[in-house]
Order: C-alpha cells, then structure tokens, then sequence
C-alpha cells in the first residue's frame, strides 16, 4: 500500500473569505491551483451572509462544530447540524447561510467536471474505496483500517489515498464518531475552467 497522505487541518494557514464572513482552510486541491476540479477545505463561518456562486461546480456541505446553520438554497431552506448527513448542492444557485447560534465549523467538498462525494462512516464497517481517488476527513480522532495495517488520524485531519487501496474502515477514539468518507473520480485530461477559493 503507498502510504497515504495525512493533512492536518490545524497546519494550514488560513484564507479570509472575499465576503469577510469567514475563513477558510485548503486541506487539497487537485489539480493545484485555481483549475481544480476537486477541492476539499474547512471553513470557519462567523456572521450570517451568501456563499459565493461557483458555476459548474458540485458543493458538498457537513457542520463540524458548532450549533449549526440554516441554509437557504435557490430558495429552498435546509437545517443543518452536526449531527445530519451531507447536504449536496450546486453552487451555480444563490446560497444563504444564517448561523443557529453562533459560528460553525463546516467542511466543505467541491467538484467540477468530476464525480465524487462524501459518504458518513459507520464505524467499524468496511467502505470500498470508489472513483480514482479517496480519502476520510474525521472530526474526531480514531484508527483506519487499510490492508490489514492500522493508521492513527488526528481530529480535524484529512487521510488521502491517490490510489483507492480497497476496503477500508474507521473507528474513532470517543464513543461517538463523526467521519466521511470522500471519493472522486478524477479526469486527467481534463481542463476545468479557473476557480478562486472562497465561503
């Protein structure tokens, strides 16, 4: 197995958002730079305001910490907190962000021209590695089982596989665990319009 890569979200400096609503943390792109077609960051949601409209783009949205928010997409409302699953939207609508009570801690997946998404860990239980590459995010530590071989992951850490290496599971540390599964289908030849990071 080719050893997996291990970012911490503790260790990347953090962006301002272009709106001033927040920060963000970049954990991965690919490719790097503003063509990406995945992105994968953890946001720090201070005050009430839009989500910047990312055309061509495929959101994926999980509170982390913090009591949650309202999000109000196309229209359409949806209350998120950290216990619900993965909300999937296209970031070509407007978005709305109204916080429950007080800042949020959120990660958010971005694909363009890509399949791909984030899937909850039931811990313990095996997760076939899908796309051309995948990972997990945990918000708490535990150990991944990959081939037999256990790896320790940090809170707020991202483990990334270039290469699926097959079934894997997790388990964290606390009684509860909170962890997603993320996967993409990458396309090298492909030449996605330029982005810049943003809410």
């Amino acid at each position: 197995m080719k050893t997996p890569r291990q970012i911490r979200c503790a260790d990347i400096p953090d962006q301002p958002w272009r709106n001033g609503g927040g920060i963000t943390r970049e954990l991965l792109a690919w490719p790097p730079g503003s063509g990406w077609q995945l992105r994968l960051s953890v946001a720090d949601i201070q005050a009430d305001g839009s989500f910047s409209v990312f055309e061509g783009v495929q959101r994926w949205f999980v509170v982390l910490q913090g009591e949650g928010v309202a999000l109000e997409v196309a229209g359409q409302p949806h209350g998120l907190t950290p216990t619900s699953a993965p909300l999937c939207f296209s970031g070509d609508v407007s978005t709305q962000c109204h916080l429950l009570d007080g800042p949020t801690r959120d990660l958010n997946l971005m694909l363009r021209g890509c399949a791909g998404g984030l899937v909850g860990v039931v811990p313990g239980s095996a997760w076939s590695g899908q796309g051309s590459a995948c990972g997990l995010f945990t918000a708490e530590a535990g150990q991944c089982t990959v081939q037999g071989r256990q790896v320790a992951v940090p809170a707020m850490s991202l483990l990334w596989f270039d290469t699926p290496p097959g079934p894997m599971a997790f388990a964290g540390d606390a009684a509860s665990t909170r962890a997603w599964w993320v996967w993409a289908q990458l396309d090298p030849s492909a030449n996605p319009a330029a982005g810049a990071p943003s809410a």
